[in-house]
């Protein structure tokens, strides 16, 4: 059984985190602490914000509706999470939503809409982005909220694609079945996976990804995937084989 209590109250904040910091909630976390999980003065609560590990604080009523929060002690140590980027054509918005918690859940440290030909979905919503990858954060135990990138047509992403960064294609032609055979040889060092639209890459988008000069084709099986399962499969394998996993 885990050691981690799951169950405990847990909230992302954007301020830094020390012992005995008074810290007010926002009006949405208070309403959420006071009204909907029936909290009070005194209460503990789990606090995260990236950088500096994890904190237990304490409630203490500023008024009926605001809340400050105060660092008691810290839980966790803060971890480095793996430097693994998530690119993806976007969807729409419900399974959009899922893909971005997913990805969080599966440790991606970035999160990046591609524009791409048959993109279906030409509008993201960054703010709503962040709100779901939060979420997943604070309800499962992760330390590190992954950054949101603006969206990037697939062309400019791969004119200025770093020379340190391997790229995991993942591609129904795939020279190997076995994902994981593919991928054994690779050593560890930053990784990005590229999941595509729906009716896949055109074929000179294929070409340029090819061109790539540290591309890695890997095949998800013999069935065809929606793009929020590809992601969640994609990320699944590159994380046993090369990621905090392993």
């Amino acid at each position: 059984m885990s050691l981690y209590d799951f169950s405990a109250p847990r909230l992302y904040l954007d301020a830094p985190l020390a012992a005995g910091a008074e810290i007010s909630a926002s009006k949405e976390q208070s309403n959420y602490l006071l009204n909907v999980l029936r909290l009070g003065d005194g209460d503990p609560v789990l606090v995260f914000n990236g950088q500096d590990g994890e904190w237990q604080m304490a409630l203490k009523a500023v008024s009926r509706k605001q809340l400050m929060l105060v660092a008691q002690a810290r839980t966790r140590e803060q971890t480095t999470p793996i430097d693994l980027h998530y690119l993806f054509a976007p969807l729409k918005h419900a399974r959009l939503d899922y893909m971005v918690q997913k990805a969080v859940e599966m440790g991606a440290s970035l999160l990046q809409p591609v524009m791409t030909r048959r993109t279906q979905s030409a509008r993201v919503n960054l703010e709503r982005m962040q709100a779901n990858a939060i979420e997943a954060a604070e309800q499962c135990g992760i330390l590190s909220v992954p950054k949101i990138d603006d969206s990037v047509k697939l062309e400019k992403l791969l004119s200025q694609w770093p020379a340190d960064r391997r790229l995991i294609f993942c591609d129904e032609d795939a020279p190997v079945a076995d994902p994981v055979a593919a991928l054994r040889a690779l050593p560890k060092g930053p990784l990005a996976v590229i999941i595509g639209p729906e009716g896949g890459f055109d074929p000179q988008e294929r070409e340029w990804l090819l061109r790539i000069p540290h591309v890695t084709r890997i095949s998800l099986g013999p069935r065809i995937l929606r793009g929020d399962t590809a992601g969640v499969a994609a990320l699944a394998v590159v994380q046993v084989v090369l990621g905090d996993w392993a």
